[in-house]
């Protein structure tokens, strides 16, 4: 009971550390496209969206939570690249330039009149308090735990409570019908949908953010450090899970009465208004505010700590200015440019970083070896890598008439099949290199 009071607040922290932009507009937009489809589209959607990113961080967590770390044992050069890769898209690139963007689009651009809306200066003028915001609170990484843990996130599961407790209570409407994909392959593109909102990715990163907060609080021990990382990281699942099915069953139940939208955004705001009135845009303001400055910090802290290890000669917080600034600037593009900007990218790099964290939560079974890594991983990529051309509206009709013969390739899950097969293949050589020694 004590080790739970005592390492409460830092499951509640790395809850609101994921707890982000994508997390709240993704789940309700699912909700209304799936409808009657709900069940297996929001198990799908857990799956990536609680389940592996659980397994990510209990994964990073035995390895000092440290991605480069896990990564080197491929190659010192994928090391590098991938993992730069993964920091800089859940960083300054995407994920960190969406908080702010989707603060603006909920938050704050209900309340201007059209004539500001299509003004780029309150866009700009609100993301900039917004990262002034998210930079003062990542300049003090040590103090992380006290200021979102003890503080933010409390607060943020009030206002989310409010609207999910309403909407079981006196729902909107009866569920809608489902559209689009979610008629026929509701699983599979929930499934996909929970690659939005990058949980998994940002699991792979985060591991060092609750290290370091832990170190700061004089806790050096490894042992300890890996079993407060892993309850953090249940806390922060159930905190998701909770999150997800209330905000997908506010979305399946709205139809009727606000509409259809092609936004979860639109959806949610426009539901909290049904639910509470005018009450209800500023509970909803309030959580987009408090998930997405909360993801900011964690997101700008693990980029800064990242890549001042890759370049010691460039201090921590240099760096958290440099990521601050560059989100901003990018978050000015706009909500839905960031999103189908990002989409490419992540359909390449998430099948990638699925099959790296099982590889590393059971690497012992095969001495982790390199081939075996390298052989599941090069599988991986050639579909993924495919799946991001095609994300891009690219076509290669020879590359999509070998992929289209793939199992599981219509549901967007070709690269599993090819995955097992070069992990196999991998067990075999390390099984016959060791017999041969």
């Amino acid at each position: 009971m004590k080790f739970i009071k005592e390492n409460l607040a830092v499951g509640f922290m790395l809850f609101a550390l994921f707890l982000g932009a994508g997390n709240i507009i993704f789940p309700p937009l699912l909700g209304q496209q799936a409808g009657d489809e709900i069940l297996p589209a929001i198990i799908g959607f857990l799956i990536t969206g609680v389940g592996l990113p659980l397994l990510g961080i209990i994964a990073v967590a035995k390895n000092g939570g440290d991605l480069q770390v896990v990564a080197n044992r491929i190659h010192p050069v994928f090391s590098i690249i991938f993992t730069s890769v993964v920091y800089l898209s859940i960083g300054p690139l995407f994920a960190i330039p969406r908080t702010a963007a989707v603060t603006y689009e909920i938050g704050i651009a209900p309340y201007l009149s059209e004539a500001s809306q299509a003004s780029w200066l309150p866009l700009f003028i609100s993301t900039a308090i917004f990262f002034g915001i998210a930079l003062y609170l990542a300049l003090n990484p040590s103090k992380l735990v006290d200021r979102v843990g003890k503080v933010l996130t409390p607060a943020l599961l009030i206002v989310i409570a409010l609207l999910a407790i309403k909407s079981f209570i006196t729902p909107m409407g009866p569920v809608g019908e489902s559209h689009g994909a979610y008629v026929e392959n509701a699983f599979s593109k929930g499934f996909i949908e929970g690659y939005l909102t990058m949980d998994v990715l940002a699991s792979l990163v985060f591991g060092i953010v609750i290290v370091q907060a832990l170190q700061a609080k004089g806790i050096v021990s490894r042992t300890k450090q890996v079993t407060i990382t892993i309850f953090a990281g249940f806390v922060a699942a159930c905190g998701l899970a909770f999150v997800y099915v209330s905000l997908s069953y506010i979305g399946a139940t709205s139809t009727s009465a606000i509409g259809s939208f092609d936004d979860g955004g639109s959806i949610i705001a426009e539901s909290a208004k049904m639910l509470y009135g005018s009450l209800g845009s500023i509970i909803l303001s309030a959580v987009i505010i408090l998930a997405c400055i909360t993801t900011a910090v964690g997101l700008i802290s693990a980029n800064a700590t990242f890549f001042n290890k890759l370049f010691p000669n460039l201090p921590y917080k240099f760096l958290a200015v440099v990521f601050t600034l560059f989100s901003l600037m990018f978050a000015n593009f706009g909500l839905s440019n960031l999103i189908s900007i990002s989409l490419p990218v992540l359909l390449f790099i998430y099948p990638i970083a699925i099959v790296l964290m099982f590889l590393v939560l059971f690497d012992q079974a095969f001495g982790r070896d390199p081939i075996v890594y390298t052989l599941a991983l090069i599988a991986t990529a050639l579909v993924s890598l495919y799946d991001g051309i095609k994300g891009a509206g690219l076509t290669i009709d020879w590359y999509a008439n070998i992929l289209n013969t793939l199992p599981l390739y219509e549901q967007n899950l070709g690269w599993l099949v090819p995955a097992i097969v070069g992990l196999v293949i991998g067990w075999i050589i390390h099984i016959l290199k060791k017999a041969s020694a």
